[in-house]
Formats: structure tokens, C-alpha cells, sequence
């Protein structure tokens, strides 16, 4: 193994939110920082790629001269690929990192997340990856906590790896470190978004639909990801990009015939 792990971050809220900043600042604890980040905010962009416009990087120095840093005109599993491909041009990668959020990515939100999908872009590649998602949407939210979660997790990670999976959802409840009370391995809770369209009218008096709703959580598991936050636990999920139902294969044999 190398002596110094080369670290790749990326995230979703722009490279200049703060949850980014306290992620380059943990991990250049422990190896090379390479950031690869949005421009501008790209939440629930979920795993969406450029492919009509070109993807554009400029060189930034918003975290000092010692990390590596671009900001990227694209999505953030863009910016991923860019990194791999293009700043990093096939180079090892030991680690990617992605956040840290500003709001959570527990339970289906994981599916819209664009942190969580630049996370699961690098584990695609057999990169091991960690996207991490603090409970505050504030732009100013307090990262203290988060940051002393940060540097446990990426300790482990860079010890003793994954375990049997590529990549790792971890959520942080919005409360101080004292008041944390461990950290728990779960299962990604049951749940939806009952979704309402509130209709305005433009300047010219067309009409515009703006997208709000509320979370609601169908799970009475306490091995969930939904549970663990609400008992101001560090919830971290194991996750996977085969959707593949397997249970349910069999049932469909009625679908298959020859043609």
C-alpha cells in the first residue's frame, strides 16, 4: 500500500459550502486531497450526467495551495468522472469522499441525492466511497460534530476498508458531539415523499408549479436509518447500485417464454 492515500472529494451543495470544507480539512489528516466539485449547487441531481453541453473545470485555491482543487460546470457524478478520467488520468484512488451534505440523505432520499450519487459513480468504478449528510439544510449549519464523525469513520475506512461493500451512507443527527450517542450500522428505512405543487404566477401570468411535501416514514424497525437519527445516532447504511430485486425473480417466471 502506499504510505500517503490519495483522497478524492466531491460533493453536491457547490465547492464553496461549508460542509465541503470541513471534509478537505479531515481528510487531509490523513492523505493527498484531490477535490473535484460543482460550481454551484446540484442538489437532487441524483445521478445525472452532462451529455449536451461541455463540462468546463478551472483550478481553485479556496482550500490552500496543498490540495488539488477544480471546480466543475457539471453534476456531481461529473465531476467524479472528471476526476478519474481527466485530473487524475487513471491514477489510483484510495478513498472518495462526498459532502458533507447540508441535509439528510437517510432513507429513499438516498435515491435523489447528488452526494450520495457521486459516492456510488466512484464505488461503480471499485473505488471505496463514503457519502456523509449532517441533518441541518442551513448554509451556515455547525459541522463541529460532524467533523469529529468524519475523522472516526475515515480512520476506520483507510484501516481496515468496507467490509464486503464499496460504499457507505452516513447520516449525522444535528446535535452536538456529547449528545451523539454512537454510531450504528442500518438498513435503509421505509419511506416516501407525499409530494404538493404550490402554483404561482410569473411576471407574464404564467403559471409555475414549485415542488414541496413531507417525509412519511412507513418503518417501525429499530435497525433503521430513520430510527438510529431520530435517537441522535450516526446512522451509516451499506449501499449498493444493483437494483435487481432478487426475491422476486422466481414469481416473474410466468413473464418468460421464448419468441
Amino acid at each position: 500500500m502506499k504510505n500517503t492515500p490519495t483522497i478524492l472529494i466531491s460533493n453536491d451543495d457547490g465547492i464553496t459550502a461549508k460542509g465541503i470544507e470541513t471534509l478537505v480539512k479531515v481528510a487531509k489528516e490523513f492523505g493527498q486531497v484531490v477535490v473535484v466539485a460543482p460550481n454551484s449547487p446540484q442538489s437532487a441531481q441524483g445521478h445525472s450526467i452532462t451529455i449536451e453541453d461541455p463540462i468546463r473545470i478551472y483550478r481553485n485555491t479556496i482550500f490552500g495551495s496543498n490540495v488539488v482543487a477544480y471546480e466543475c460546470s457539471g453534476t456531481p457524478v461529473d465531476c467524479i468522472k472528471i476526476a478519474k478520467n481527466v485530473v487524475l488520468k487513471g491514477s489510483d484512488i484510495d478513498l472518495c469522499l462526498s459532502g458533507i451534505n447540508h441535509g439528510s440523505n437517510a432513507s429513499t432520499n438516498v435515491i435523489y441525492s447528488g452526494t450520495m450519487s457521486a459516492a456510488m459513480e466512484a464505488s461503480m468504478e471499485g473505488i471505496p466511497a463514503i457519502g456523509f449528510s449532517l441533518l441541518d439544510f442551513a448554509a451556515d449549519a455547525n459541522f463541529e460534530a460532524a467533523e469529529k464523525i468524519v475523522r472516526q469513520i475515515v480512520r476506520a475506512a483507510l484501516k481496515d476498508g468496507l467490509g464486503s461493500t464499496k460504499l457507505l451512507n452516513v447520516n449525522i443527527p444535528n446535535v452536538s458531539f456529547e449528545s451523539i450517542n454512537g454510531i450504528r450500522i442500518c438498513r435503509q428505512a421505509k419511506g416516501y415523499w407525499i409530494e404538493e405543487f404550490k402554483e404561482g404566477k410569473d411576471p407574464l401570468q404564467r403559471p409555475y408549479y414549485w415542488l414541496t411535501g413531507k417525509y412519511e416514514y412507513q418503518d417501525s424497525g429499530e435497525d433503521t436509518d430513520i430510527w438510529a437519527l431520530e435517537n441522535n445516532y450516526v446512522s451509516v447504511v451499506p449501499v449498493k447500485h444493483d437494483l435487481t430485486m432478487y426475491e422476486a425473480l422466481d414469481s416473474l417466471d410466468h413473464f418468460s417464454s421464448k419468441v
